[in-house]
């Protein structure tokens, strides 16, 4: 599904040198993970009790941390998978 509403234009970082040519060739195109396949999400239980875990024990009302995985093209190239297997609580600093 197309939403242009929540469509957010992305860009690179600033550097020194640049491999390609900044400048915008032909029409805008929109890129979304959903436009042509079915999104799926497998959150390991561990991994989902680690997070609880940390959330419970900190003191504040909200917290950042990383969660990990691995994304994978089905072999019908219909869909996309999003595996979270890991937790990092990252750092406060």
């Amino acid at each position: 599904r197309f939403v242009p509403e929540r469509m957010v234009p992305f860009s690179f970082p600033l550097s020194k040198c640049a491999l390609w040519d900044p400048v915008p060739m032909g029409d805008v195109i929109g890129s979304h993970i959903t436009y042509y396949r079915n999104p799926k999400i497998s959150l390991m239980e561990k991994t989902l009790r680690l997070t609880y875990r940390h959330a419970k024990q900190n003191e504040k009302r909200s917290f950042s941390c990383f969660l990990l995985g691995t994304l994978a093209v089905d072999e019908a190239g219909e869909g996309i998978t999003l595996t979270i297997d890991r937790f990092d609580p990252g750092r406060e600093v």
